[in-house]
């Protein structure tokens, strides 16, 4: 498995960024892909949820209606687009594969003016 983040960068709150993750070493098809992140001292955890053929998708309420998940399997690669960005949204940010655990290196996200 192998999963390369890109994207983050420095904005201003109230701005936006796409990160995307370029997934292979397995059938990207076949899984459910997540974004979680994690803040300088806190716990990582789940920011969005998309499932393997992109119907179904599940936000943490602290990014509902800011952020939006999506995937393209031709690519295998999964996306999140992220506005209305807020100070709290700093952290480095990682795409998952559901069930396997392996974790990329990330992109780091800074909101600050």
């Amino acid at each position: 498995v192998q999963l390369v983040e890109s994207g983050g960068g420095l904005v201003q709150p109230g701005g936006s960024l796409r990160l995307s993750c370029e997934a292979s070493g397995f059938i990207f098809i076949s899984y459910d892909m997540s974004w979680y992140r994690q803040a300088p001292g806190k716990e990582r955890e789940l920011v969005a949820r998309i499932s393997s053929g992109g119907g179904s998708t599940n936000y943490a309420d602290s990014v509902k209606g800011r952020f939006t998940i999506s995937r393209d399997n031709a690519k295998k690669t999964v996306s999140l687009q992220m506005n209305s960005l807020k100070p709290e949204d700093t952290a480095v940010y990682y795409c998952k594969v559901r069930g396997i655990v392996y974790w990329g290196k990330g992109t780091l996200v800074t909101v600050s003016s």
